[in-house]
């Protein structure tokens, strides 16, 4: 009827633990709804993988590289004596988030890694290129950091987002909290300085080796070669025994992969692009309340705000191109904000708005699903490179993190490296597919869905359900606030939904019933 499992949220610091003593399973909560199991469960399914239970994992100390190398490589020497465990020389591509972090868990193993990158050292660089969308760090993130003693540091300057502070058209605001039952929170930080911090961190370990400004040119996977071009615009040749690809949505190892028979791989841009805005401190301080993450929706766009640690907010604006294509010129941007977001635009300021909406193009948003993520003991990809993603969930880098999670609990097994590699992409492709899933679906909810009766009603309904029953566990928390696999994170959500169905429609019959008994007496 029930598991009685000590869940214990890995990652958090103690005074935010929590321990759910009973975890119950549908037919408690059936029962006491005085529900017949019998005629509901001959209508829906519970998945009997739903359940919590305890997990254990190797934990290394921060900076102590282990002798032993996970992932056993098997090789004879000159008597044809085979040697097992030997260090492997590893590159891998791209010295972003998830590339750093990978870049520490090989080494930490034992490994020699050279972590390459195409752009300068993001430590000295005065403008930093790409994406700079704020990052929400929730469970998954936080976890992977915590294994290499990194989170604490990490979360020393991020700033914690409680909820969602809605903006309706009229300038109020309402606030939706994210876990009123165990007050846990999202951290707002900085993509350049947790990125700082996990370079920092490779810097650290000898067996690591930093190569900036190196931009992958070829690759011959099966034999383990890459060719780089250097600032000096030189061919560098390098060898490796297992390339890792963590160089994005864009990802160049990706594209050798594709040129290679068995592997899948579809793209889907969407039809709304982004620009980002800021509304600036003023006397030192928020314009906003920090602690929320700040949306602003309108059924088919929507704008959000993050806290920065200089007390300003990144402000996204995400829309369709063809709204983007009304706004012409200034009268048009101004009239636009006075109509859609008249509480933001003295934040924002009329002169910064107009600055920084003309001086760039609404840039795409791409959603990637591929599969398998290696090839042979040879090659693997990881983070977006593997599964780019909408940003709309927040799982983007969390997402990354834990793919380097599950790899090196897989190492951990010390299997031969091609049914490491083989293991990892059975284990993970299902949920990096659902994530991407849910993140289409969390644009919807942002820019729609939030400021709907209906969908205040439902998260009042989880949170009271959530409070009388530790096991029903509603969508976003299970899959900002734990680990569950993605899968299961909608295969739950599906079964709570039938389940409220099943009651709704009953509670209707019977009304409908109770009240043509009434006329009849």
């Amino acid at each position: 009827m029930f598991v009685a499992t000590p869940l214990h949220l890995v990652g958090f610091p103690q005074q935010h633990q929590t321990t759910i003593d009973t975890i119950y399973c549908a037919s408690d909560i059936i029962s006491w709804l005085n529900i017949s199991p019998a005629s509901w469960l001959a209508s829906i399914s519970i998945p009997s993988s739903f359940r919590c239970q305890r997990t254990t994992r190797a934990v290394m100390s921060p900076g102590i590289i282990r002798q032993e190398v996970n992932g056993r490589q098997e090789s004879t020497d000159a008597g044809g004596t085979e040697r097992h465990g030997r260090r492997r020389r590893v590159a891998v591509v791209g010295a972003g988030l998830v590339g750093s972090l990978a870049a520490l868990n090989f080494a930490r193993m034992g490994n020699h890694v050279d972590l390459y990158e195409f752009r300068e050292d993001i430590r000295h660089a005065l403008v930093v290129q790409g994406r700079s969308i704020n990052l929400a760090l929730s469970q998954r993130g936080r976890k992977a950091l915590a294994a290499v003693g990194l989170e604490q540091e990490v979360l020393a300057t991020a700033i914690p987002m409680r909820g969602r502070m809605l903006h309706d058209v009229r300038g109020n605001s309402s606030v939706v909290l994210y876990d009123p039952i165990n007050n846990q929170c999202l951290y707002s930080v900085g993509r350049r300085q947790l990125n700082e911090v996990l370079l920092n961190a490779c810097d650290k370990l000898p067996n690591i080796r930093c190569h900036f400004e190196h931009k992958l040119t070829s690759a011959n996977l099966k034999e383990g070669s890459l060719e780089f071009q250097n600032p000096a615009k030189e061919a560098v040749a390098a060898h490796a025994d297992l390339i890792v690809g963590c160089d994005g949505a864009f990802s160049s190892v990706r594209q050798h992969l594709v040129r290679l028979p068995g592997f899948n791989y579809s793209q889907e841009y969407i039809e709304t692009g982004y620009l980002e805005l800021c509304i600036p401190s003023k006397s030192g301080d928020f314009q906003m309340p920090a602690n929320y993450l700040h949306i602003w929706p309108r059924d088919t766009f929507m704008m959000i705000a993050l806290p920065n640690q200089d007390k300003s907010f990144t402000v996204t604006l995400s829309m369709p191109f063809d709204v983007f294509a009304r706004i012409q010129n200034q009268n048009d941007l101004l009239e636009f904000f006075k109509t859609n977001f008249r509480d933001a635009l003295p934040l924002i300021g009329e002169q910064q708005l107009i600055k920084d909406f003309f001086k760039t193009r609404p840039q795409f948003l791409v959603s990637i699903k591929c599969r398998p993520y290696h090839y042979a003991d040879k090659a693997l990809i990881l983070g977006d490179a593997a599964h780019a993603m909408v940003p709309y969930y927040g799982q983007g880098m969390n997402a990354g993190m834990e793919d380097v999670t599950l790899l090196t609990d897989i190492l951990a097994k010390q299997l031969p490296m091609d049914e490491t590699l083989t293991l990892f992409t059975e284990s993970r492709w299902q949920d990096a597919f659902a994530i991407c899933d849910l993140a289409m679906y969390n644009y919807v909810e942002m820019r729609d869905l939030t400021k709907r009766w209906t969908f205040r009603l439902r998260k009042s309904l989880d949170t009271l359900l959530f409070r009388l029953f530790p096991g029903w566990i509603p969508l976003y928390n299970s899959v900002s606030f734990s680990s569950m696999p993605y899968r299961q994170c909608i295969a739950n959500r599906k079964w709570q939904d039938q389940l409220l169905k099943r009651i709704f429609g009953a509670t209707i019959f019977a009304a409908i019933v109770t009240g043509a008994a009434q006329r009849f007496l």
